[in-house]
């Protein structure tokens, strides 16, 4: 079985099909770039909650809304410090007063609404091309397929001669047009579906830390009133 000559292919394709692999190769360097930077932003995310989750929960039991803030602003990574140091700061002109406002609760959980949103859609950035170049690069390729074979059978016109052999090189040449844009597609995909996931999870994290923290102030809220 013969093996494929990479250089001799190049060399046959038509101005098209390397114009088509070309841009290929550039949405297949761009997925890949947001898949490392995409997995190393939320390895951090996570590495740093699991950091800053004990340590702010020792702080809220102590109190110490000043430290706590101070803890969420140094684990800056992590998703769960973001949204929760945004609804600390709403709170900590209460702290040592002898009963939280309602209201500040209240502002409280909006801004923990806005920084949770606010979040998501730092999490998601990049996702988008990937859905794009996954959605988009079989159809790039299919292209380039298209005029190859267009080219292989103007080309056996040409020659006036009939036959598998007359249009084998020019459809082989096409062809490697989709394998390549399959090859681009289907991990950008499988990227896509696996970092919605992660963004999923991140979400009920947040939303529930939000939950936990309004608990907590309403808790010490009712303590302050006792």
């Amino acid at each position: 079985m013969g093996q494929i000559n990479i250089v001799e292919l190049w060399n046959s394709m038509g101005g098209i099909a390397k114009g088509v692999v070309v841009l290929l190769f550039i949405l297949s360097a761009y997925s890949i770039s947001v898949m490392v930077e995409r997995w190393l932003t939320y390895r951090q995310a996570r590495k740093q909650s699991r950091l800053f989750t004990p340590a702010v929960a020792e702080c809220l039991k102590d109190g110490k809304i000043d430290e706590a803030i101070a803890l969420g602003e140094q684990y800056n990574k992590s998703h769960l410090a973001k949204v929760l140091v945004s609804g600390l700061h709403e709170l900590q002109a209460h702290s040592k007063s002898k009963e939280i406002p309602g209201e500040s609760i209240e502002a409280s959980k909006r801004s923990l609404d806005r920084a949770t949103a606010i979040a998501i859609e730092d999490l998601k950035r990049g996702l988008g091309g990937l859905a794009t170049v996954g959605s988009t690069a079989p159809f790039v390729g299919l292209f380039g397929t298209t005029i190859g074979i267009i080219n292989a059978f103007q080309g056996m016109k040409t020659e006036e001669t009939a036959g598998i052999a007359a249009v084998a090189g020019g459809i082989a040449e096409a062809l490697v047009t989709t394998a390549f844009g399959l090859f681009v597609a289907v991990p950008a995909v499988w990227a896509f579906n696996y970092f919605t996931g992660k963004i999923e999870t991140f979400t009920v994290e947040m939303d529930n830390s939000s939950s936990e923290l309004i608990d907590y102030f309403l808790k010490k809220r009712g303590e302050q009133r006792g």
